[in-house]
């Protein structure tokens, strides 16, 4: 099956991996996290991805984010939400 997919936090990582597979497998794949050097990295190599660049706590830049995906492929099939952000440790 493939499919379009947006894939958050898509610069390392998880993301990457979730990214390089699922394009592996036939699915286009909208790369997004803050840093594009990160994203472009992720991309090399792999065919049907759009990069965009954003700061997921904006909620405009999320709206452009899915704008962006449709108006390229005309929908989404998946949402893999990796983003997030590490507070400070704390000892427990």
């Amino acid at each position: 099956m493939s499919g379009i997919a947006i894939i958050t936090g898509a610069g390392s990582g998880i993301g990457r991996a979730v990214a390089r597979d699922l394009a592996a497998h036939g699915w286009r794949v909208a790369l997004t996290g803050r840093r594009a050097a990160a994203l472009e990295e992720t991309a090399e190599g792999l065919s049907e991805t759009l990069i965009h660049p954003a700061d997921l706590t904006d909620p405009a830049q999320v709206d452009a984010l899915f704008a962006a995906t449709v108006a390229r492929w005309g929908r989404v099939d998946l949402l893999f939400n990796n983003a997030g952000i590490f507070p400070p440790s704390v000892p427990l």
